[in-house]
C-alpha cells in the first residue's frame, strides 16, 4: 500500500474487533471512494486490510487520514471482495423443495438458480460479493424466488415472466461504491420478488 496511513494510538485501540467496528470501518472507505479520496486500487487494498484487523487500532488505522463524518452511523455499504481469479459458477436447484443463502456468504460471479415446484431465498445483505458486478439468473417454473437486497446496491433486473412475474426494482439510493446485482432470468408460471433492507437489520 503506498504512503499507508500511521497508527495513532487511543483508549480503545487494544479492543478487539467486532463485526459492528468493521461494518462502520467499510462504510466510511466506501464514502471515501466516492468522494474521490481513494482509488479503486486504494479502496481494494484498505477493504483487504480491513478484513484481516483484529483490534479497533488496526480499523482506526484506515480511515483516520480520510475527510468523513466518522461520528455518523451510516449504513454499511455491501462487502466487495474483488478475486483475481474467477470461480465456477454457483448452482441452487430447489425441485419440489426450498433453498435459502443468508449471513455471510460470499456472492459468486454467476450464480444460476432453478426452483421448480418450489422455492428460494437469497438474503444479500450480509454476503461478501467477489466481483463488483454480480450475475444472479434465476429461472422459477411453478415456483418462486425472493431476493433480499442491501440497500445501496444498484440492480438491473432483466427477467421476463411469462404466466408470472418478476418483481425486482432498483434501489432509490444508489452506492457507487456498492456492487451490482444483474437479476436474470424467467418465471414460468411462478415469481421472483425482490426487496431491500439496511445492513445489519434482521
Amino acid at each position: 500500500m503506498e504512503n499507508p496511513p500511521q497508527r495513532r494510538d487511543s483508549p480503545t485501540s487494544h479492543l478487539r474487533a467486532s463485526d459492528s467496528n468493521r461494518d462502520q470501518a467499510a462504510a466510511l472507505l466506501g464514502e471515501a471512494l466516492s468522494t474521490g479520496q481513494l482509488s479503486h486500487e486504494e479502496y481494494s487494498e484498505r477493504l483487504d486490510s480491513l478484513y484481516q484487523a483484529k483490534t479497533v487500532g488496526e480499523l482506526d488505522v484506515l480511515t483516520q487520514d480520510l475527510q468523513v463524518e466518522q461520528h455518523r452511523p451510516a449504513a454499511s455499504p455491501a462487502y466487495y471482495t474483488p478475486q483475481s481469479e474467477s470461480t465456477e459458477p454457483d448452482t441452487i436447484v430447489a425441485i419440489f423443495g426450498g433453498a435459502e443463502r443468508k449471513g455471510r456468504w460470499r456472492v459468486r460471479r454467476n450464480t444460476r438458480a432453478l426452483a421448480v415446484f418450489g422455492g428460494m431465498r437469497f438474503d444479500l445483505t450480509e454476503a461478501l460479493f467477489e466481483a463488483k458486478e454480480v450475475e444472479i439468473t434465476i429461472n422459477a417454473i411453478f415456483g418462486g424466488a425472493e431476493i433480499i437486497l442491501p440497500e445501496g446496491v444498484e440492480v438491473r433486473c432483466q427477467g421476463a415472466g411469462i404466466f408470472g412475474g418478476y418483481d425486482v426494482h432498483n434501489s432509490p439510493n444508489v452506492d457507487p461504491s456498492a456492487p451490482v446485482v444483474v437479476i436474470k432470468g424467467m418465471a414460468l408460471f411462478g415469481g421472483v420478488s425482490g426487496r431491500f433492507r439496511r445492513r445489519g437489520n434482521s
